[in-house]
């Protein structure tokens, strides 16, 4: 009888693994070091690598898919591998091959995997780990990974085959620069082995020009830099930043006091003019989807959903964009996702894979960290394809929206950890938005600190201007400052947005907000359907819609771009603001029990402030659930013991029936 499986994880550390598998080269299985006789089939040795790196158990249909062409009877094929990989792996006792209703997985629980191991110490950042850790992971690399496993007649596995190569590539070149950087003076190989697995990586002719600078080798750099040159000119690609690496290298030598202004390596943004470091933003390459199928043609799917991203991100305004003529030519030169964003120096990268079968399309995406090699977030989407048209908009949809989100959290993040007066304006503003998003008193100060020093550092940051119009918003909605002068303060921060930068979304969405702070409705309208108008994929702005809808205009556009902003971005830090925006357009269309259900959602999460717990009150009271809702009430009281049905209606703007509706459900549940 077999037990089903969840999950594959590597070895506990501390412990002796049981088996080892080696598939960063060839294919190698171990049993207390001695090496085990494999099958000589090549697709059992495919399988038992497929399956030791899915993170879930496989539908046999997909297996059949991924390793046979449309033979007689896959089925039993299949049947046949897994007798072998069960010899192969279990033991009396201890099953390995497991199976989950019609789905095969591994359990390599007590099994060391070294693609596993580096796959983990990506997920968990390389820049996190000792010298000592970086060695021994990047020891592991014999070769290119399944070295010598190619199958015949399996488009599908070669596909999965070339992403994987591409991926652990890409990671073990993360970790060479890693090694390098750390050990930049003390003459070990690994600055040697990052560019010859990856020659038109700037970074690294950046790292050893510098080096050839410092010791005042300017002969072997004029001579690297020529070879480097002769090697990007022979593949058509532009040497003038090679050009421009060498002589700043050699500034820094020449002028070692002003080293601290100089932006070099990682730090440089492609495409960019040069420009102080205030005007940097986060940057990204998506690169044309990889087309597979049994015709090997998916119709340019491939290149129109690559397309359709990269405009859908540019209209955001938020990041800066590498233009789609260099990413394709890059991808005709069979250039990869890693190494173009090593090559074109950008922070993150997009890439992926389409496969229409049938009526059936499958898109597998992943973004990732350049330098890191990490996957931000990856997911595959499988769509019929009814409407090719339709589909690849929706898939468009949730990848914008995904990657920018990532994106941010990963920039929120890495700007908390730095120290606050090192920040440029891009982390600055990062970092006042990760205060803004916990919805305090103190927070909103702090985060209108940084967004302050963000216009500072750079007046033409729209954004930054959005976010501090945001602030001045809170304290005035939240009652914390006089409300009349903060609405005045919201509305000056949005237009200077607006003056900096009338196409981003951003600065129409700042302004929305100040117009409906006062009182001017129509016009707020107006101001948030531009900002979606500009950007489609802006959350933001269907949620500040629907929050606007929901107490003066129409309930059911409210619900509906509600419902839309949460597909957008279904883990946004206002992910409470959307469910309580959806909770009060229920309850002013008299669907008190769906308000009731939504509210409890919008109350639950986090960072739901005092506003989100009256609409719970309030809505549960108008469904009947007076005990819950005294329960919130009192809740609220805890922290601000005058609160009352004018504070909320204060903070809202209802028509006069939605008014008189929610002041009859305060005096239900005593709140009045």
């Amino acid at each position: 009888m077999e037990t089903p499986v969840e999950l594959q994880r590597p070895c506990p550390a501390g412990r002796a693994p049981a088996l080892e598998l080696r598939l960063l080269g060839p294919l190698v299985l171990s049993r207390g070091g001695t090496p085990v006789a494999l099958p000589a089939s090549r697709k059992v040795r495919a399988l038992l690598a497929y399956l030791a790196l899915a993170s879930q158990p496989v539908p046999r249909s997909q297996l059949c898919d991924l390793f046979w062409d449309v033979p007689d009877d896959p089925r039993g094929e299949l049947r046949w591998c897994l007798s072998k990989l069960r010899i192969l792996l279990d033991e009396p006792g201890r099953q390995r091959v497991l199976t989950r209703g019609d789905a095969i997985g591994l359990d390599l629980s007590d099994c060391g995997v070294d693609a596993i191991a580096v796959a983990k110490a990506g997920r968990e950042g390389f820049v996190a780990l000792a010298p000592e850790r970086l060695e021994a992971l990047a020891a592991l690399f014999a070769s290119e990974f399944l070295e010598g496993l190619e199958l015949e007649r399996c488009p599908v596995f070669a596909g999965w085959l070339t992403a994987q190569r591409r991926r652990f590539r890409g990671c073990h070149v993360a970790l060479l620069e890693h090694l390098a950087r750390r050990t930049e003076s003390d003459g070990s190989g690994y600055l040697e082995q990052w560019l010859e697995l990856a020659p038109f990586d700037l970074g690294a002719h950046d790292l050893l020009l510098r080096e050839f600078a410092r010791r005042g080798q300017i002969r072997e750099g004029d001579q690297h830099l020529a070879a480097a040159a002769r090697l990007f000119q022979s593949e058509e690609l532009d040497c003038a930043p090679l050009r421009a690496a060498w002589s700043r290298a050699r500034a820094e030598r020449e002028a070692p006091c002003e080293r601290c202004t100089i932006s070099v390596g990682p730090e440089a943004r492609p495409g960019q003019p040069d420009a102080p470091s205030a005007s940097r933003r986060a940057s990204i390459a998506v690169m044309p989807f990889l087309e597979q199928g049994a015709a090997g043609d998916g119709g340019g799917l491939g290149d129109m959903l690559a397309h359709d991203v990269i405009t859908r991100l540019a209209k955001l305004r938020s990041l800066f964009i590498i233009a789609q003529g260099t990413v394709f030519t890059l991808h005709d030169r069979r250039i990869g996702a890693e190494q173009a964003g090593r090559l074109l120096n950008v922070d993150y990268v997009v890439g992926g894979s389409v496969r229409r079968s049938g009526k059936r399309l499958t898109v597998a995406v992943e973004l990732s960290e350049t330098r890191n090699a990490r996957i931000l977030w990856a997911d595959t989407l499988d769509h019929t394809l009814d409407d090719a048209f339709l589909v690849l908009d929706e898939i468009g949809n949730r990848i914008v929206a995904s990657a920018a989100s990532e994106i941010e959290t990963s920039e929120r993040n890495r700007a908390i950890l730095k120290p606050p007066n090192s920040l440029d304006a891009w982390e600055a503003h990062h970092r006042g938005l990760w205060h803004m998003y916990r919805f305090t008193p103190a927070d909103n100060a702090q985060a209108r600190h940084f967004f302050e020093r963000a216009v500072r550092l750079d007046p033409t940051f729209a954004r930054a201007h959005a976010g501090l119009s945001f602030t001045h918003f809170q304290s005035a909605f939240q009652g914390w400052e006089p409300r009349e002068q903060q609405a005045d303060r919201a509305f000056e921060a949005a237009g200077q947005s607006l003056l900096v930068d009338d196409r981003d979304p951003a600065a129409h969405w700042a302004m929305g907000r100040a117009l409906w702070l006062r009182n001017q409705h129509d016009q707020s309208i107006a101001e948030l359907e531009q900002a979606i108008g500009l950007s489609p994929n802006f959350a933001q702005g269907h949620y500040a819609l629907a929050f606007v809808h929901s107490q003066g205009g129409d309930a059911s556009i409210a619900v509906s771009s509600a419902d839309h902003s949460r597909q957008l971005s279904p883990f946004d830090p206002m992910l409470f603001a959307m469910f309580g925006a959806r909770a009060m357009a229920l309850a002013r269309l008299g669907r008190f029990a769906e308000a009731a259900e939504w509210s409890l959602r919008a109350a639950a999460r986090p960072n739901a402030h005092a506003q989100i717990m009256a609409i719970a009150a309030y809505c549960l009271a108008l469904a009947g659930r007076l005990n819950e809702a005294r329960d919130y009430l009192a809740a609220i009281h805890r922290s601000l013991p005058q609160y009352g049905i004018e504070d909320f209606l204060t903070a809202m703007r209802f028509t006069p029936d939605g008014e008189r509706l929610f002041r009859e459900s305060a005096r239900r549940v005593g709140g009045a």
